[in-house]
């Protein structure tokens, strides 16, 4: 099996794995006791939980706390929801768990469109009256990097708090300037499944979204997992210190793929995107018959949060595709484990089997 699905989640680094391990305990050791207890075993967890604190805050910027969340859906809704915001706007290419969560506390949420380049303009005017703008740093679907800096400079000026969604970009680019909250998830960067982050601005107050024991500062209840906290650090620090040797090797792959698939059309702009994002499209193409025939390749129709809805990519359609050119997309993710003899391989047979469709 070939995996090109890094967007969905990429595969655990070794070394989160190996700092996970000490922390899953068993009955005759330590490591599975309770990190807000005030026993000995206690206490050791509770330190490893505020390293991987600091670990994961490395990533972020200066004048923020991190809160350890259930991944970044959790942070995304405490951020919407805690601020005590009403009045919201996103872009029209978000994550579901923002679009679903700013339609749910506001129905009326103003959609922010963006151009056939799957960018915003910098220059969009925030609506009146706006509480808080949620805008992502890297699009999962369509791999676009956003001008965040610039529109949460905007925002400041309309009075809204600003909202980044930056789980596609956390350890792959610089962290998102400006934002009052960022959201992160392990998964997207190498870790465990089950852990992300809400990184708050300093001085900023939200309400928690769920009760209980108070435990991460009062605005999450609920046990921390010692081994999901340290496998998220160790996997935010090797990120850190391999984001200019993992950006290399991701354009050697992009290239590599581009070349492979030339007569297909890329999905969003060319050149203000993260490069181990390659959505492309091919006229006519029937995309489960191509599923169905390469299953030894992992790759997506779309986004893996909307799969098998049957309805064309939200994030597709805002970019101007018709109906059938979004159904006949297809998404390949790839990374930092990512062998460019497969990768090169697997777009061949990719191309080889949309020719044998007559496409």
């Amino acid at each position: 099996m070939i995996y090109l699905d890094y967007q969905a989640t990429t595969p655990l680094a070794p070394e989160a794995r190996e700092a996970m391990l000490p922390w899953l305990g068993g009955p005759e050791g330590s490591g599975f006791a309770n990190p807000h207890s005030p026993h000995r075993p206690g206490r050791a967890a509770a330190a490893i939980v505020e390293v991987a604190r600091d670990q994961v805050a490395a990533l972020l910027p200066p004048g923020g706390s991190v809160i350890f969340t259930s991944g970044a859906t959790e942070a995304i809704n405490l951020a919407l929801a805690g601020s005590g915001r009403r009045k919201l706007a996103v872009s029209a290419i978000e994550h579901a768990a923002v679009l679903d969560t700013a339609r749910a506390i506001d129905p009326a949420t103003s959609i922010l469109a963006v151009s056939e380049a799957g960018i915003i303009d910098p220059a969009t005017a925030v609506p009146a009256e706006t509480g808080l703008v949620a805008l992502m740093q890297v699009n999962n679907e369509i791999g676009t990097i956003q001008p965040v800096e610039a529109l949460a400079e905007r925002a400041h000026d309309a009075g809204a708090l600003f909202l980044c969604d930056a789980v596609q970009g956390a350890g792959k680019l610089a962290a998102p300037a400006g934002a009052d909250m960022i959201a992160i998830s392990a998964h997207k960067l190498y870790g465990p499944k089950g852990i992300g982050a809400l990184w708050i601005r300093d001085g900023l107050e939200l309400a928690p979204m769920i009760h209980g024991g108070g435990q991460e500062k009062g605005l999450r209840s609920g046990t921390l997992s010692p081994a999901l906290c340290a496998g998220f650090g160790a996997a935010a620090t090797l990120a850190a210190a391999r984001l200019e040797a993992d950006a290399d090797h991701v354009e050697t792959l992009w290239h590599s793929a581009r070349d492979v698939l030339s007569r297909w059309t890329l999905n969003g702009s060319s050149e203000h995107r993260w490069r181990g994002n390659l959505n492309v499209r091919l006229p006519g193409l029937d995309v489960a018959r191509l599923m169905s025939d390469l299953r030894n390749l992992a790759f997506s129709a779309g986004s893996a949060c909307a799969s098998g809805s049957g309805r064309p990519s939200h994030v597709l359609k805002a970019i101007g595709l018709s109906d059938s050119d979004a159904k006949a997309s297809i998404r390949l993710g790839f990374g930092r484990y990512t062998d460019l003899g497969e990768l090169k391989d697997a777009c061949e047979r990719i191309g080889a089997a949309a020719a044998a469709q007559g496409v």
